[in-house]
This record gives C-alpha cells, sequence and structure tokens, in this order.
C-alpha cells in the first residue's frame, strides 16, 4: 500500500494510491492517525460511475508526514569503500531536526541566505513510526514500521552551524522535504536498496541501504532504548557520500536549482531551490 498527503483548500487530506490515482480518506484523519492503525475508507466512486479518486499526476501532493511528532537523524551511517561490515562506532550517531522543517515534494525552497551560505542536499531512507516503540530488540524492531519515504536531509555546511549547532543547521523551515508518498513494508523491503541524489539532473549521490553501519532494524532498537517512539514519528537513517565526480562535493545549492532524491521502490523527490 502506499498513502500520500494532499493539498486541499479545506486542508491536508490523506489519501491512498491505487494506479494513477489519489484515494481520498476521510477528511478528519491525519497521517500520524492513519500509521497508527486507524481506519477511515478511501473516497468510492459515485453513481456516475467515474473513476474514483483524482490523477496522480495532477494532484498536489504535501510532505508524506506533514506533522510528526519527532525527526529523529542518523549522522554518518554509510561504510567509507572497502570499510569492513563490522568495523563502525558502537553506537549510532542521533541527532534531530525540527519538526517544522518538512516540505512538500516540488515545493519551493529559499532561505536567508546571510543566515547561512552554504547549503547541501542529502537523500535519506525515511522511517515512519506505527506502533508506540519503547526498548525493542532489533529482532522485531521491524513490526514497529508503518512504511518508507525518501527524506532530503538539507543542511547548512557553515561552521558555525555544521560545526556545533546541527540541530539548528538542519532546521530552517523546509529543510526536511518528504516525500513523494509512503511505502508500506509488505511492498518494500528496506535491506539493499538503490539511493541517490541529482543537482539538475547531474548525480551527486549513488548508494544502497546496504551499506548502512546500523541497518534499519538497528536503529529503530537504539532509538526506543532511549526514547518513546510514537506513531508518526519519522527517522532518517543516514546518507551516502558525495561522489567526487563533477560537480563535486563543493557544490552547494543554488538558486534556479532543481534536486531530485531518489530511492528505488519509492521514486523521486523533487525540491526548487529559489
Amino acid at each position: 500500500m502506499r498513502y500520500a498527503t494532499l493539498t486541499d483548500p479545506a486542508g491536508l487530506v490523506v489519501a491512498t494510491l491505487a494506479g494513477d490515482r489519489a484515494l481520498p480518506m476521510d477528511p478528519q484523519l491525519t497521517m500520524n492517525e492513519v500509521a497508527a492503525g486507524d481506519g477511515g475508507s478511501s473516497e468510492s466512486s459515485g453513481s456516475s460511475g467515474r473513476p474514483p479518486g483524482v490523477p496522480l499526476a495532477t494532484a498536489r501532493l504535501g510532505p508524506a508526514v506533514p506533522h510528526p511528532g519527532a525527526i529523529y537523524t542518523v549522522g554518518d551511517n554509510y561504510r567509507s569503500p572497502g570499510e569492513h561490515p563490522d568495523c563502525h562506532p558502537p553506537r549510532p550517531l542521533v541527532y534531530g531536526k525540527a519538526a517544522s522543517s518538512v516540505g512538500a515534494p516540488g515545493a519551493a525552497l529559499s532561505w536567508d541566505r546571510s543566515l547561512t551560505a552554504n547549503v547541501d542536499a542529502e537523500c535519506e531512507l525515511g522511517v515512519v513510526i506505527g506502533r508506540p516503540a519503547v526498548n525493542v530488540p532489533p529482532e522485531t524492531a521491524l513490526d514497529y514500521v508503518f512504511g518508507y519515504t525518501i527524506v532530503n536531509d538539507v543542511s547548512s555546511r557553515d561552521p558555525w552551524l555544521d560545526g556545533d549547532q546541527w540541530l539548528l543547521g538542519k532546521s530552517i523551515p523546509g529543510f526536511c522535504p518528504v516525500g513523494p508518498w509512503i511505502v508500506t513494508p509488505d511492498e518494500l523491503d528496506p535491506v539493499d536498496l538503490r539511493l541517490g541524489c541529482r543537482i539538475n539532473g547531474e548525480p551527486i549521490q549513488d548508494g544502497r541501504t546496504s551499506e548502512m553501519r546500523f541497518p534499519v532494524a538497528e536503529i529503530i532498537s537504539f532509538l526506543s532504548r532511549h526514547a518513546a517512539l510514537r506513531p508518526g514519528d519519522l527517522i532518517a537513517t543516514g546518507t551516502p557520500a558525495r561522489l567526487t565526480a563533477p560537480p563535486g562535493p563543493e557544490r552547494h545549492l543554488e538558486p534556479g536549482d532543481v534536486v531530485t532524491a531518489w530511492i528505488e521502490g519509492i521514486g523521486e523527490l523533487t525540491t526548487n531551490i529559489g
């Protein structure tokens, strides 16, 4: 199953996806409630016999998780070339982003460049929690997943933010595009997915989730030993290294750029830099 958030004049509406159409659910339901297993039904076709829902191609999507209770991010989680799988730190490096930083697929992103001039895009596999999780073992941690999405962990690289203020350097409004939708675990195995990022069509990242130092189950288990995870919480599981080929690691985001983060089995998440 795939779930998306539609923007509507009345607000945000959760929808299921069926082929090339989005089927709105009960407008009173939030994505966090759907993640928790609350019911609600998709829109059905009326007496006119027309197909239900709205065409996905013309639908305006909101953030796949519009109001996460918390956003946890994992740093330095992809192995370097030639690094042995068993050679990794004793625990994940965890920080976070403010929930107010979420952005929609296809949205324009701009910020005060006097605050931070050097900003990068980072493609990450996003994990949406579906059940309350406290002190869960790795063996059962995936049972607490509602689904997977794409997170663009937009981040400042200026030393006064990237050096010692990661939360602030990652929490500027719009610095967490999420989407384009959520894919449930029955349709997606997170173990070995190809993922990457492009700027104006040029690749800047290309990796596989099998290169994670701490896989999804271990991340969830570790987090749940220190924090109570709730339905709708979002985990960004880390990002592959920047490619050394042009445009290269020193190429930061500029006005007019089109950023595309992509993950095999999920799709593409596009952000327009203003």
